[in-house]
């Protein structure tokens, strides 16, 4: 027989987890942290049920519910949320938590979810006392939950619109699904951030490519892609002529868009976020296993490659922005 679980114990454990995932000995609890692995443990739960974007409504209004209020309504400030590679990190952080947490559980799956809400309700209560109203904090809540579970959505559709268009379709490789991805997340992250001004210089990445990369490789390395410095092995020296795979960008960005238009994921710099979510869980397709596709010497170059090389030719060629 089954012990049952002692649900205020591993509540309140499981949060002072999460406050402790959140802190720096130096600059203490980053409220905003907390937020985000909040949001990563509340998409780790609707991938749970079968359909997880019900899941998260019928979430977000018992939460409403519980706190007798609807998120703050009207225009985010410009910087009331991190940059969406940041969102990307920590709620993964949160996801991962809520893994480890998962597997003490005994008890059903509503009833998980309904602990869950009941700490973040008094999560968002105790802050109202410190001067933050619940409405705000819902809101920010509400925000981080969409976008970590737009990405997760978009790096499994992605992936499989890849396969369809480059594999199915037209009879190639998966090399080409991973360049493609690639790719298109360059292009999308060169577009938002106005390719005309922007420069590619010395063979260090620019700081922004540099984050949009990381989301690729850390994505990888999450799904079993062994982590090492060979990511920028045999990319092209910097006095070559730049080569970005130009026909794949026109065959699957359009199909990208489309998609991202059905989730209502309307910014550049998401969509080159959920691009390259989804190129490093592809490179992890492709070369997981004993018997890999691609060896991950070969795909994780290829992805750097490819997204690098249109980054590039975007920032040198304008007219790439609006074919």
């Amino acid at each position: 027989m089954f012990a049952l679980t002692d649900k205020p114990e591993m509540g309140s454990r499981f949060y002072s987890a999460l406050i402790q995932l959140a802190a720096d000995h130096e600059r203490g609890v980053d409220g905003m942290k907390v937020i985000q692995h909040m949001s990563g443990v509340l998409v780790e739960t609707y991938f749970v049920f079968d359909e997880p974007d019900e899941a998260m409504q019928a979430s977000f209004q018992k939460l409403g519910e519980m706190l007798d209020c609807d998120p703050a309504s009207g225009m985010l400030a410009p910087y009331a949320l991190p940059p969406s590679y940041i969102i990307d990190h920590e709620t993964e952080r949160g996801r991962l938590a809520a893994r480890m947490f998962f597997e003490e559980w005994l008890d059903c799956s509503f009833e998980l979810h309904d602990l869950l809400l009941t700490i973040f309700h008094s999560a968002i209560i105790s802050w109202e006392q410190m001067g933050i109203p619940r409405e705000e904090s819902f809101r920010l809540l509400f925000e981080c939950t969409k976008r970590c579970m737009a990405y997760e959505i978009a790096a499994q559709e992605l992936c499989d619109i890849a396969i369809e268009q480059q594999v199915t379709q037209q009879g190639g490789a998966i090399a080409e699904c991973i360049a493609s991805l690639s790719a298109v997340a360059g292009r999308r992250l060169a577009i938002s951030l106005n390719a005309a001004q922007n420069s590619f210089s010395g063979g260090q990445l620019p700081e922004n490519l540099d984050y949009i990369v990381r989301v690729m490789t850390q994505e990888a390395v999450r799904l079993g892609v062994p982590a090492g410095s060979d990511w920028r092995f045999g990319l092209p020296a910097n006095d070559t002529p730049i080569n970005a795979p130009l026909e794949l960008i026109r065959e699957m960005e359009p199909r990208c868009l489309s998609f991202f238009r059905t989730i209502h994921l309307t910014t550049s710099y998401d969509q080159s976020v959920s691009c390259a979510k989804a190129a490093g869980r592809m490179i992890a397709v492709a070369s997981g296993g004993e018997l890999p596709e691609i060896e991950p010497a070969i795909a994780k170059p290829l992805a750097m490659s490819a997204i690098t090389e249109t980054y590039k030719y975007v920032c040198l060629d304008f007219d790439m922005v609006s074919y």
